[in-house]
C-alpha cells in the first residue's frame, strides 16, 4: 500500500504520522470519538479531497489505537512505540477505507492497526537473532 505512493505522497504521509505521534506525546487524553453522523459527514468530506477531514479522522480515532495496542502490552515493546506503529496502521486504514462497503470505519481501521503492529512484531522477531560484526562477543 505504501509502495504505491509518489515521493510527495510519501512526504505527506510522513508529515501526518509525525503530527499524530507529536499529538500523542504532548497530550495524556485522547479526543472523543466522532458520533456516527459526524463520522459520516467527515468521511464524505475526506472522500471529496478535504485533507483537514482526514486529520480529524486520525485524531478522533487515536483512542482506538491505544485500545488495540494494549492487547500487545505483554510484548517487550514500549507502549508508546506500539501506539506509534498502530497510528501508522490507522493512517493507512483511513486512506484505504471505502464507505461503499457498508462497514464501520472503526471496525476496518482496528484491523489495519492490528495488522501493522503484528507486521512490526514479526519483523522484529526476525532481526532479534541477527548478529552484527560490530557487536562484542560474549565471554563464557
Amino acid at each position: 500500500m505504501l509502495g504505491a505512493l509518489t515521493l510527495s505522497g510519501f512526504f505527506a504521509f510522513l508529515k501526518s504520522a509525525i503530527f499524530v505521534v507529536g499529538y500523542i506525546q504532548s497530550s495524556n487524553l485522547f479526543p472523543e470519538p466522532l458520533s456516527s453522523e459526524e463520522e459520516k459527514e467527515v468521511l464524505i468530506r475526506f472522500k471529496n479531497g478535504d485533507e483537514e477531514a482526514r486529520n480529524i479522522l486520525i485524531e478522533r480515532n487515536l483512542r482506538l489505537v491505544a485500545h488495540v495496542s494494549k492487547k500487545y502490552a505483554s510484548t517487550n515493546i514500549d507502549q508508546d512505540d506500539l501506539i506509534s506503529i498502530g497510528t501508522i496502521g490507522l493512517i493507512k486504514g483511513i486512506n484505504s477505507f471505502n464507505m461503499d462497503k457498508n462497514i464501520r470505519l472503526a471496525t476496518y481501521v482496528a484491523r489495519c492497526i492490528e495488522n501493522e503492529i503484528l507486521m512490526f512484531l514479526r519483523t522484529s522477531k526476525k532481526t532479534k537473532s541477527e548478529v552484527y560484526l560490530n557487536e562484542p562477543i560474549r565471554k563464557r
